[in-house]
């Protein structure tokens, strides 16, 4: 790979500020609606509009970090094999990754989110698990890769169903940890495993995909032109799923017609719907960045900061977390404000963490053989 993708960082920065806004919501806002799952919303229940769209613009954030985390991973193998490194020592590094990323969940992340002093999984416990479970499927072809995750997610809702009636509608902590949320003593599962590998095999598929337009030189099928056509597909596939309110929905149906009750979908577990609309806007706006950074000039030090976010991503995740929970419950005001008092606390959380992050990329691209290559 001669370049890296500036592309891809942008929107992975655009994700943490979105997440950002989440995040100061759950720590600031009193209002903050989480009705995104059929046994969180009850028919009829009302939705105000700004508490409704300030929780839906994030919807993008989960889904785009496991894919841009699976290009990322089929780039990075690319450098690796390129210099010479054994696949052995690829999988003790995706082994290590995965383990140290999975475990920020149980032992720093449920520090602050720990419902009830739970132990909550998260998504830092599905991306960790998947990158281990990619160590055997990396050798897939690329067919297989895609195709498995598509049956998945065409399928998750009908595996879901059937292991609720065997286990006499009750979640299981394996089923949990792998298939569907679950909330049993001391143990909250958010993210399970598998619906989010599924994203994460796309994401290496795209990657691959990256690296063959790149290796070949055609301007046929470019990342801009697959993007956007996938996404427009994916749009499509929304559309034709939440129109008839029937499977694909895991059972979040629709009240009405009405805009909010459209993209109100089930994002635990993440359903079709929730899965093609969010890709499908995520793959346009990819395709978007994707012919700004053909145009760049000057504009990566026009988005500098976006940039810089997008390239820190992990380290942002963890310290956005905590200085926002820690804030909060500092001045007494937990979850006791408005949506106001969450947008000032994003921007003064980006603003904070900003140099915090600038540093530590330099940091990372100075000792590349470091601890940071894990984060």
């Amino acid at each position: 790979m001669k370049h890296r993708y500036v592309a891809l960082d942008w929107m992975r920065g655009i994700v943490m500020v979105l997440m950002a806004i989440d995040h100061a919501s759950g720590a600031f806002n009193k209002g903050r609606l989480v009705t995104d799952s059929f046994f969180l919303y009850q028919a009829g229940m009302k939705l105000p509009t700004f508490q409704f769209f300030t929780r839906w613009i994030t919807h993008i954030c989960a889904p785009t970090f496991l894919f841009l985390a699976g290009t990322a991973l089929a780039l990075s193998l690319r450098r690796r094999e390129s210099a010479g490194e054994s696949n052995a020592s690829i999988d003790r590094y995706l082994l290590t990754r995965g383990l140290l990323i999975a475990l920020l969940d149980p032992i720093l992340i449920s520090r602050f989110w720990g419902y009830g002093g739970s132990i909550t999984l998260q998504v830092l416990y599905a991306i960790g698990i998947s990158l281990i479970l990619m160590i055997p499927l990396r050798r897939l072809r690329t067919f297989w890769l895609l195709g498995t995750s598509i049956v998945f997610i065409l399928v998750s809702e009908l595996v879901i169903g059937a292991l609720f009636s065997l286990n006499n509608n009750q979640p299981s902590v394996i089923g949990a940890l792998f298939i569907h949320p679950g909330q049993f003593p001391h143990l909250l599962v958010v993210y399970p495993v598998f619906p989010w590998l599924a994203v994460m095999m796309l994401g290496f598929v795209f990657g691959k995909t990256l690296l063959r337009v790149g290796d070949s030189g055609s301007a046929r099928w470019s990342a801009e032109k697959v993007l956007l056509v996938v996404g427009a597909a994916s749009l499509l596939v929304f559309g034709i799923v939440r129109g008839l309110n029937s499977y694909g929905n895991m059972t979040l149906l629709r009240d009405d017609g009405s805009l909010i009750q459209w993209l109100h979908v089930s994002k635990y577990p993440p359903s079709l719907s929730f899965l093609t609309l969010e890709l499908g806007l995520m793959g346009i706006i990819l395709s978007l960045l994707f012919r700004l950074q053909g145009k760049a000039g000057g504009a990566t030090r026009l988005w500098n900061p976006i940039l810089v976010f997008g390239q820190t991503a992990f380290f942002f995740y963890v310290l956005h977390i905590v200085s926002l929970e820690v804030s909060a419950r500092a001045l007494n005001v937990h979850a006791k404000m408005g949506l106001g008092t969450a947008y000032v606390a994003t921007m003064a959380v980006l603003i904070l963490l900003y140099p915090c992050c600038l540093w530590y990329r330099r940091y990372k691209a100075a000792h590349p053989g470091g601890w940071a290559r894990y984060i």
